[in-house]
């Protein structure tokens, strides 16, 4: 006879699936793309470029990353504009 040991990990996917996820933001990418963490199983989203939630996959990371790059440098440059 198997006995089987629930981890905590498979409890809080469980709670995740009957009441659905806590997500929080973990990072401002810009102003309307953002990335979430689910407070309980860790599942990660992002904001795809329609503006839905999607799964933040190696390349959405890519592109996350990238995005971010270009956003700090222009503001960056707009700043510098601003205080000449």
């Amino acid at each position: 006879m198997k006995t089987t040991t629930s981890s905590p990990n498979s409890v809080l996917k469980l709670y995740c699936n009957v009441f659905g996820h806590q997500y929080d933001v973990s990072k401002d990418v810009t102003k309307h793309v953002k990335e979430y963490t689910c407070k309980c199983c860790k599942k990660q989203l992002t904001t795809n470029g329609n503006g839905r939630l999607t799964e933040l996959t190696p390349t959405f990371k890519e592109i996350n990353s990238v995005l971010e790059y270009i956003h700090t440098k222009r503001s960056m440059r707009l700043n510098q504009k601003l205080a000449s």
